[in-house]
């Protein structure tokens, strides 16, 4: 029984992640207007769950205990630490202890995102900052 559970979890993860990736690839002319709140449910919700606090509907079936993204602040003495955590979203940053990387890598996935039209098409980096931008905005007091 254990078997049949762990390959379905694993089979959950992959599809969840193959989907994200598939999703990411196929709408990218249409996250230029996407705020971050919007970017968040899109990309991190599955995993880090609607509030941010690491309980989304793929969470169980990772190998690794998904971070409560309102907690980061007071993690690291109530200062947010934006490069850091800008490092890790847009996939510069990889932390060797946690061993391979779970999280996608949305910095790579975003560099095709801008709007087919380019006087309105934005850079990576921006829907990064919009990102990191909402995840801030999700820190408990």
């Amino acid at each position: 029984m254990r078997t049949h559970r762990a390959v379905r979890q694993i089979v959950t993860a992959a599809v969840a992640t193959l989907t994200l990736l598939l999703s990411v690839r196929s709408g990218a002319e249409n996250l230029s207007g996407y705020s971050g709140a919007e970017l968040y449910q899109r990309f991190c919700a599955s995993c880090h769950g609607l509030r941010g606090l690491g309980d989304g509907p793929v969470a169980d079936s990772l190998k690794v205990m998904v971070p409560d993204l309102t907690r980061i602040a007071k993690r690291h003495g109530a200062t947010f630490p934006a490069e850091q955590i800008r490092r890790i979203i847009d996939g510069r940053t990889v932390r060797p202890p946690h061993g391979t990387r779970e999280m996608p890598v949305w910095g790579y996935e975003f560099r095709s995102a801008g709007a087919s039209d380019q006087a309105s098409a934005v850079s990576a980096d921006e829907l990064v900052g919009r990102l990191l931008d909402y995840v801030r905005s999700m820190q408990k007091k």
